[in-house]
């Protein structure tokens, strides 16, 4: 009997601090955090969200996306991101790199394929295509592209809009972001934030 009531007892005690601990670190931890997230940092909190001039949002500051036409290949009116080996592309759910190493015949394969490409689209010649536009980042998901490869887009951008390329230019200029703490990193620029102001530029 003794021996039951004890076991009960412990069940009983080990049953109120699994709720107590549910309720503190499991509710009220969360609610707090969440909280404190809302208040100080809510753009962040929310994951970057991105809107464009109506309202609507298109997207994430922190997380790349493709600017393709209708058939799917890259819009020649848009600044293009560098490829991306996510899933099909930019997918959130499936975030990784090739994995494939520097002298894998894939990589190289796609890699030319890649210069070939960027080079026609933008009339230049291929050894003038910067690194970040023929591989793809660690997580498939970075949203910058260098100062160098946003320049280079800057000619085609500017005719397939019918503007000025140093209008053009000089809206690159002005989204080229700093490296983090003035040490840190490379000079980058976030592609889906240069073509909003793009879009805006032309009343897109």
């Amino acid at each position: 009997m003794t021996s039951t009531r004890t076991t009960l007892r412990t069940h009983w005690v080990a049953l109120r601090a699994m709720i107590a601990f549910t309720l503190v670190l499991g509710v009220a931890y969360t609610a707090l955090v969440t909280a404190i997230g809302q208040l100080a940092l809510p753009a962040q909190a929310n994951g970057s969200l991105v809107h464009d001039a109506d309202g609507a949002v298109v997207g994430s500051s922190l997380i790349g996306q493709p600017f393709a036409d209708a058939s799917g290949a890259p819009s020649h009116d848009w600044f293009q991101p560098r490829p991306s080996a996510a899933g099909d592309g930019y997918d959130g759910g499936a975030s990784s790199g090739s994995n494939l190493g520097p002298e894998n015949p894939d990589l190289v394969s796609a890699i030319e394929e890649r210069r070939t490409q960027v080079a026609a689209a933008d009339g230049v010649a291929p050894d003038e295509v910067p690194a970040d536009a023929l591989t793809a980042s660690a997580s498939g998901l970075d949203p910058h592209i260098s100062p160098e490869y946003a320049r280079l887009q800057v000619a085609r951008v500017a005719a397939a809009r019918g503007l000025p390329e140093a209008e053009v230019a000089k809206l690159v200029d002005e989204h080229v972001q700093g490296r983090d703490l003035g040490y840190l990193g490379e000079p980058t620029v976030n592609v889906l934030e240069l073509n909003l102001a793009l879009a805006a530029l032309v009343g897109d």
